[in-house]
């Protein structure tokens, strides 16, 4: 396989979230998010930009709220997510499907408290509380589980926010080999 085969798992992200039906991502780019950004320029997914994270969470709540399926936001490490919490807390407490995916450290950098960019020591443990789950992908592979199991929970009898987290140099990974087939 060549480089230009190659598909990074931020792309391989977008593909599967394309295919589940997501037709619009609310988010600001940012350097941590670059290989999420690169996947939407060969997708149908819209992406709108606010001026702030917060409003990109807001937006994706309402969105969900208006068209009845659940809405995506790409959010940096960090303040990204700090700055979604108030809208997943009100996703969470309305039961609105609400997929928060957010950048982090890399794996080897995960807890070491080494001030990496936006580090926050446990942003899975923030995301935890104002969501029904929050999941740091570990390898490519684990993505159409996860994403399986976060749309399960959007079209159960409760649903509410989900946050999936990617380590920096998990989100560069090759995922050509990543099905693009949403799971059962």
């Amino acid at each position: 396989m060549s480089i230009q085969d190659a598909v990074s798992c931020g792309e391989r992200l977008v593909e599967l979230l394309e295919a589940y039906g997501i037709d619009t991502v609310f988010g600001i780019p940012g350097n941590h998010t670059v290989q999420l950004y690169r996947g939407l320029v060969n997708s149908s997914i819209r992406h709108i930009s606010p001026r702030h994270e917060q409003g990109a969470a807001f937006m994706a709540d309402g969105y969900a709220r208006a068209s009845g399926k659940p809405a995506a936001c790409f959010l940096i490490s960090g303040p990204g997510l700090g700055n979604a919490i108030t809208p997943m807390i009100q996703a969470l407490a309305d039961s609105v499907p609400m997929l928060v995916v957010t950048a982090v450290a890399a794996r080897s950098e995960l807890g070491m408290g080494e001030g990496r960019l936006h580090e926050v020591p446990d942003q899975g443990a923030l995301a935890r509380q104002c969501s029904r789950f929050s999941h740091t992908l570990m390898r490519a592979d684990e993505m159409p589980k996860v994403l399986a199991r976060a749309f399960a929970v959007f079209n159960s009898a409760r649903p509410g926010p989900v946050h999936i987290q990617i380590p920096m140099d998990v989100i560069t990974q090759d995922a050509s080999h990543v099905s693009t087939v949403p799971w059962p």
